[in-house]
């Protein structure tokens, strides 16, 4: 098979940053996908719908000038706070400004120091999600220091996941970036009412990687790469075609300075050529013909949209990946595989 027709796909967990560095990688974003989840983690972060509607506005705004880039939908998260209030998330849900809430608890990630201290604080929250059916978006890790960072998804799992779904059993939920074999099994035993987002770079990478011939910065993210049974676990699960996994990138872009800094930045810049990446990884696993799923449809109805209109062409054909994306800050970001080569591109 040396060319590949799919339905257009969405990206269902997208950092899109603002400003400058906006401008620079949104075009990679919109160019291959209909629709996608904007991360709401910016410095400040996205915590009201007054603030996702400008947010949104600043995206729409910066998208190129070309016809190719004028479907892209944006679609805004809440960043979920011990303060969030019930009303004003089912409010900015009903006004459909808000998709989805997001969940960080505090201090997992990039600019997540105003995420959740106290989940239980939450409760009125997630029984008004649960209610008019939003989906809640989790960064499933354990934050408490004493857990090993390798093992702070499956903690996670154990200590709040479990319990929320019990709690909650409506709630429709999405683990997002899933890293090991246990959110693997446990999104299928909840299946019904759980799913989870998959990353190209974690489908590629195993923790071993980070330390090849010395540290590779570019290759830290959070949640980190796991083991390499856990990678195979993932790689397993998003050829499947079981419904309760799809695309959701993950893209994170950082300049380049802050990367290869004394405490360097996580996150990983696939955008340039997601799709690509995931295409490679389906050919490898001779699962071609469940690319679309994963890609285009699962995640739509999962949330429970229309799938996209139209369709994108991949073509067996290989291409040297660029070594930097400039920013017109002065700044500059490496993607992931910076000057590698790919066996699929996207056709234009």
């Amino acid at each position: 098979m040396d060319e590949i027709i799919i339905r257009r796909p969405d990206d269902w967990h997208v950092h899109l940053r603002d400003g400058a560095m906006l401008e620079a990688v949104l075009p990679y974003t919109a160019r291959q996908f209909g629709r996608a989840i904007v991360m709401p983690n910016l410095a400040v972060p996205v915590t009201t719908s007054a603030l996702a509607s400008d947010y949104r506005r600043k995206i729409l705004k910066a998208l190129p000038d070309e016809k190719a880039f004028k479907n892209f939908i944006p679609l805004m998260t809440c960043y979920l706070t011990d303060e969030t209030s019930a009303s004003d998330i089912g409010q900015g849900y009903a006004d459909g400004v808000f998709t989805a809430a997001k969940l960080y608890p505090a201090n997992a990630t990039t600019n997540s120091a105003h995420g959740v201290t106290n989940i239980n604080a939450l409760n009125a929250v997630f029984e008004k999600m649960q209610d008019i059916g939003m989906p809640l978006l989790v960064h499933g890790e354990e934050t408490d220091p004493e857990v090993d960072i390798f093992d702070r998804e499956a903690v996670y799992i154990d200590r709040v996941l479990t319990l929320l779904t019990q709690k909650f059993p409506k709630l429709k939920i999405i683990m997002e970036h899933v890293t090991t074999k246990d959110a693997v099994d446990f999104v299928r035993t909840q299946k019904n009412q759980v799913a989870a987002t998959i990353t190209a770079h974690h489908l590629m990478l195993n923790r071993n990687d980070i330390f090849q011939g010395g540290i590779h910065p570019h290759l830290y993210c959070l949640p980190i790469a796991k083991r390499e049974v856990h990678r195979l676990a993932l790689r397993e699960a998003a050829t499947s075609g079981d419904t309760c996994f799809f695309l959701g990138t993950d893209t994170a872009p950082h300049p380049l300075s802050d990367k290869e800094a004394s405490c360097g930045c996580a996150g990983i810049f696939t955008a340039v050529n997601a799709l690509e990446l995931y295409t490679q990884v389906f050919d490898e696993e001779n699962a071609l013909e469940k690319l679309e799923g994963f890609t285009s449809l699962y995640g739509p109805t999962f949330y429970g949209m229309d799938l996209n209109e139209g369709h994108v062409t991949l073509v067996r054909e290989k291409f040297r990946i660029p070594g930097s994306i400039p920013v017109s800050d002065g700044s500059s970001i490496r993607p992931f595989k910076a000057g590698q080569t790919l066996g699929w591109k996207l056709k234009y």
